[in-house]
């Protein structure tokens, strides 16, 4: 290259605010890097000033020769709602060039479509590309619709598993894969098989310098201003044997001036060769949870079979003498023998599925996020009808009486005959989505939503007796995760504001709280004792029918149902802890599972986040045993007495199911 033309190319990177290092060294084709913007934690709401600071960042690219494509690196959104969706595709596609993007933790934890409105606005949940010599693989980032640490799922799991060819590899996720994701070794080790050289993610929305399990990588900074005092991205410069990543940082409401700051991360990317030392069930060294071995320990607890579906399993299992059945997150409804585990049939509907399927003689009832409500015959999964709704349906039913209770994504409550599938009666206007079991009885329907909403209708008529908010303004803080408990004319609800509310069952004031984890609460099998498990490593037992006392609380309008001129209590008054049974150590430390704790014959179980199942003594809250079931969530546990022994049945997020066995009397 003649030494004008060098000239030219400094005095141009300097024009549009590169900094004095800027790559003037000579650059012809040969050298030309694979450059793209990274762009992360958006956090697209209705309304918000984030939208805007998208819309810069977008300008911003559109403006620039050298970038080539842009990667989106997940929380595109705030809440995964459609219309969310919507506003960011409408903001993306304002692109000149490609773009390619993956979904975080807000994209799908609180998705009312199940996920499906991503899959259906982007066409795709992973993606896989070559440019400049580099392959660039990316797949979203549970966890997908109950509250977790992070998980890629199974499906994408599976997908990775399936690349077969290694070749220079930049691997993109939301989150890294470190110990903030469940499965982040197995994530790690099939990224090195693949000659994976880098990682990408974000999260953290701050420019940090990561290692993944001996694989280098980084997380990146979200595009919006509160977090930085401007908008902006990262533009990452891939050459053949290096990476380079830069903050470009964009001023002014209009973005009429930007600047791209010297490298921050600059690395030679080699073959990276997996040194990780893999135990026996595929954990390595630093697993920082519960392990495997934990179940020699406590070897009288014996797992009848167990078995690896190739999907996300994200809801709880029905069960009748002989078969168990369950759904799965890539749009199946299952059954397999609970003998011994055998599949006995499977059929495949039209969305992903979320929803606990209810068993109710030959009627086995689930929701669907294509938009229907199904009833299908137990011995073999044939529909007998279905029910559209306007939206996705990610709850949960409850049967009760030969009738179905449900919520859906379309603001709506529905009562259903379970024999015909005809509406009974609608209840509208819901706020928010509801996405778990209602609890139904002669005189109420209770269930809540994602939209800081309990409501309790009335069975037969489908009117309103009352509904609750929850404190918190957070949509995010809502009683939508939580069993709903009733008993000694009280209703328990958990929620992620780390407290456990008792209301009365007739009129829903608020009578007092507990302090507690996010969602997962349980009853006693008398009905008399509430549990309460906590955010950090502890279980609480309390009696339902404690005595009242404390100050009165301010009487108020009601905030839910103001031309109701309704009533309620707010924050009247904590528990003390004199007033517990117990309050013990759950030996699971940090953990956020919305799972609901379960007692039988004595043992209180708890599900975690980490594949585990604890055991306390429920009248005590004492250690019994524990037993690793995988590395992921569990969900909503089948539990009951056989004869001498206590059968649990479970499934965890990452598609293990299995069929536990322990004695009755330890």
């Amino acid at each position: 290259m003649k030494l004008a033309s060098k000239l030219k190319t400094l005095f141009v990177l300097l024009l549009t605010g590169a900094c004095s290092f800027a790559f003037a060294q000579e650059v012809d084709e040969e050298t030309r890097p694979v450059t793209f913007a990274f762009v992360t934690d958006m956090h697209i709401s209705d309304g918000s000033a984030n939208n805007g600071d998208l819309e810069l960042c977008i300008k911003d690219i559109n403006s620039q020769k050298e970038i080539e494509f842009v990667i989106f690196g997940g929380d595109n959104t705030d809440f995964g709602t459609d219309k969310e969706l919507g506003i960011v595709k409408s903001i993306m596609d304002g692109l000149t060039i490609p773009y390619y993007v993956v979904a975080g933790n807000h994209d799908a934890n609180w998705s009312e479509s199940g996920c499906n409105t991503f899959l259906k606005t982007f066409g795709y949940e992973h993606f896989c590309f070559e440019k400049g010599g580099w392959r660039f693989m990316g797949c979203n980032s549970g966890p997908d619709m109950r509250m977790a640490p992070a998980l890629i799922p199974r499906e994408s799991m599976v997908w990775l598993k399936s690349v077969k060819e290694p070749k220079k590899t930049i691997f993109i996720n939301h989150y890294g894969a470190d110990s903030t994701m469940l499965n982040y070794f197995e994530v790690a080790r099939e990224i090195k098989r693949l000659d994976g050289r880098f990682m990408i993610g974000g999260h953290w929305h701050h420019n940090h310098t990561r290692d993944f399990c001996g694989l280098p990588g980084v997380t990146c900074r979200s595009s919006y201003v509160r977090d930085h005092g401007n908008a902006g991205y990262n533009i990452v410069r891939v050459y053949a044997d290096s990476i380079t990543l830069s903050n470009r940082q964009i001023y002014g409401t209009e973005g009429t001036s930007a600047v791209e700051l010297a490298p921050w991360y600059k690395r030679k990317l080699n073959h990276v060769v997996d040194t990780v030392t893999y135990d026996e069930h595929g954990l390595p060294g630093d697993y920082p949870w519960m392990r495997y071995d934990v179940n020699d320990k406590y070897d009288f607890v014996k797992s009848e079979w167990e078995f690896q579906d190739d999907a996300n399993i994200v809801a709880g299992l029905a069960r009748d003498n002989k078969k168990a059945y369950y759904t799965t997150a890539s749009g199946y409804l299952r059954a397999v023998s609970l003998k011994n585990g055998k599949r006995v049939w499977s059929q495949k509907f039209g969305g992903k599925i979320f929803s606990t399927p209810a068993l109710c003689g030959k009627y086995l009832v689930f929701g669907c996020t294509d938009g229907f409500i199904y009833a299908v015959k137990p011995s073999n999964g044939k529909v007998i009808w279905k029910y559209e709704v306007g939206k996705a349906v990610v709850a949960s039913p409850a049967i009760y009486k030969d009738m179905v209770y449900i919520g859906a994504s379309d603001n709506v409550f529905r009562k259903l005959d379970l024999k015909t599938g005809e509406l009974v009666w609608k209840y509208e206007g819901v706020a928010g989505h509801a996405a778990a079991t209602p609890f139904v009885d002669d005189d109420q329907v209770v269930f809540g939503t994602w939209g800081r909403r309990l409501y309790s209708l009335d069975p037969e008529t489908g009117k309103l007796q009352w509904s609750w908010q929850s404190h918190n303004g957070s949509r995010m803080i809502s009683p939508a995760s939580t069993a709903i408990l009733k008993t000694h004319g009280r209703i328990f609800v958990a929620v992620p504001d780390r407290r456990v509310f008792a209301l009365d069952a007739k009129t829903g004031q608020e009578l007092f709280w507990v302090r507690g984890g996010r969602d997962a609460i349980g009853l006693s099998e008398d009905g008399n004792r509430v549990y309460d498990k906590t955010m950090f490593g502890r279980v609480l037992s309390f009696n339902a029918d404690v005595a009242l006392e404390g100050p009165a609380a301010p009487v108020q309008k009601n905030v839910m149902n103001p031309e109701e001129n309704e009533v309620q209590k707010l924050g009247s008054w904590m528990l003390p802890g004199e007033k517990l049974n117990w309050d013990a150590p759950n030996y699971s430390g940090y953990e956020i599972a919305p799972t609901a704790l379960v007692e039988c014959g004595g043992t209180l179980f708890i599900p975690t986040d980490k594949g585990n199942i604890l055991a306390l003594d429920s009248n005590t809250g004492e250690f019994v045993w524990a037993h690793k079931i995988s590395v992921a969530l569990v969900n909503p546990m089948q539990i009951w007495k056989e004869g001498n022994r206590i059968k649990v049945l479970a499934a965890t997020m990452d598609g293990v199911v299995t069929l536990l066995s322990l004695p009755l009397e330890k």
